[in-house]
């Protein structure tokens, strides 16, 4: 159907674990059940993770969670807290929660190149108190995604050094692609001709990106 021959597909785990050296015996530990210290302290400097979810048909999603350094509140040693922020209210993380609670957590950091990945079991949460503490001007969250730690450890920083992420000279020219609303509306019902209306359209999402962050 790919168009790949069966002999070239790895199928099985052995097959897979025979094209790589061994683990290494640093790796096979560095899995730690709780957040420690480290952790922590990582978490509290992350203005950004990617929440992993599959939904009960086996269907997979990733999405970008951001705020301010701390956003995501750490309630214990193995719970911690995640504000809902408004977006585009599709809801597919949190449906796919309600179907499937396992999740998978990528913290970021600015300028590090090191990642902190942390897996368990999440809750849609609306305790009140919660909510209030995780206000931002004003505006709490309609609820929180709490999620039970299963696994915590420190990724090294292979990939972010080969894409030099953080690297200003790496830096690509936003205007090298059209706006995010065209390319939507160009993927949909289609883009307006004339650029005057395009630039109205941009400016109105600005504008509700001003309104709608909280």
């Amino acid at each position: 159907m790919d168009g790949f021959d069966a002999q070239d597909v790895i199928a099985d785990e052995a097959a897979l674990r025979a094209l790589f050296p061994p683990v290494s015996p640093l790796a096979k530990v560095k899995s730690l059940p709780a957040l420690d210290r480290h952790a922590r302290d990582f978490i509290g400097r992350s203005p950004f993770v990617c929440l992993g979810t599959q939904g009960g048909d086996g269907t997979a999603d990733v999405s970008p969670r951001g705020d301010a350094p701390g956003f995501v509140e750490v309630l214990g040693d193995r719970l911690l807290a995640i504000p809902d922020r408004p977006g585009n209210n599709r809801l597919d993380s949190l449906s796919n929660i309600l179907a499937n609670p396992r999740v998978g957590l990528l913290f970021m950091v600015p300028g590090f190149d090191e990642t902190l990945r942390v897996n368990g079991q999440a809750r849609l949460v609306r305790a009140p108190e919660l909510l209030e503490r995780m206000a931002v001007n004003g505006r709490a969250p309609r609820l929180a995604v709490v999620v039970a730690v299963e696994e915590v450890f420190l990724h090294c920083a292979k990939a972010f050094r080969r894409s030099k992420l953080w690297d200003p000279a790496a830096r690509q020219d936003r205007s090298e692609m059209p706006s995010l609303s065209k390319m939507i509306l160009e993927q949909t019902t289609g883009a307006p001709e004339d650029a005057g209306e395009m630039e109205k359209i941009d400016a109105g999402l600005e504008e509700a990106y001003r309104k709608s962050m909280y």
